[in-house]
């Protein structure tokens, strides 16, 4: 039982509307996590599965460094409702209402918005095609792929349509056709988004390298600004997402991002679990 406990590897689980991450706490000690690992831990049936792995690490000009994994392994530099979620736990740790954190996005603050809301500021929308990044030079307002959708970088590439449905849209098979489109060198996150009011959307998340989420912190701000830029909303909205409601507003200091979050369950991989996956 000693041994068990030297060797296993705790985590938490959480989710932000849905959007659920295992979370590695890496502050006081190395956590190596190799691709295949991260892989396994990803599956639902064998490990524990989640949308992202986020991992907490100590930072000398912050509160703290958070590091991005999609489920297949690849990474991401921005991961909205991860770091909300991160951002709660901190604040609930610490007994601070203001945070700093950093990313390979760059810098990020957070803050407690009552009411058990987290809020982020997820810097500014990058608008030009090379900042996405596409291809090649464009405006990105409206691309030349089927549906004119518009290309937003919010520390990852995003690529919004709006429809006058997002319910009848075949998400699996345009998420993954889109994602993959060569215009993105680097893939992308594919959102579908119907205005369903004044300053609200109804909007459905193909998020790369991972499929069909039930929500999205950065695909949310994306589609935000879009709306904005292309006049189909104000600068801030309410986004009802499959997994729940998040409010987002596009002010001059950045992108800020409202919403619940879940601390589930404390846990930790077994030394065996973490031999198998090695």
């Amino acid at each position: 039982m000693e041994q068990n406990r030297q060797t296993a590897l705790p985590f938490m689980k959480m989710h932000g509307l849905g959007n659920d991450f295992v979370v590695v706490d890496a502050r006081t000690r190395a956590v190596p996590l190799p691709a295949a690992l991260v892989i396994a831990i990803a599956d639902r049936h064998k490990g524990v599965g989640y949308d992202q792995l986020a991992v907490i690490e100590a930072s000398d000009n912050a509160d703290a460094h958070l590091v991005f994994y999609n489920a297949d392994g690849s990474t991401s530099a921005a991961c909205g409702n991860a770091t909300r979620c991160i951002a709660r736990h901190l604040m609930d740790e610490t007994g601070k209402t203001d945070l700093h954190l950093t990313t390979d996005r760059g810098d990020l603050y957070a803050r407690d918005a009552g009411d058990g809301l987290t809020s982020v500021n997820m810097g500014q929308p990058q608008l030009s095609w090379d900042e996405v990044p596409l291809a090649r030079a464009m405006d990105t307002l409206e691309l030349p792929i089927d549906g004119a959708p518009t290309a937003t970088g919010m520390g990852n590439p995003h690529c919004t349509f709006f429809v006058e449905d997002a319910e009848a849209v075949e998400l699996e098979a345009r998420g993954a056709t889109t994602e993959h489109h060569p215009l993105y060198p680097e893939r992308t996150n594919v959102q579908f988004a119907s205005v369903i009011g004044k300053d609200h959307l109804r909007m459905r998340v193909w998020e790369r390298g991972v499929g069909v989420t039930l929500a999205s912190g950065s695909s949310s701000c994306a589609t935000a600004v879009a709306a904005a830029r292309r006049g189909l909303t104000g600068r801030k909205v309410q986004i009802e997402l499959d997994g729940g409601t998040i409010w987002i507003d596009w002010r001059d200091d950045g992108v800020w991002m409202t919403g619940a979050t879940m601390h589930v369950f404390t846990a930790a991989l077994t030394p065996q679990f973490l031999e198998s996956a090695s």
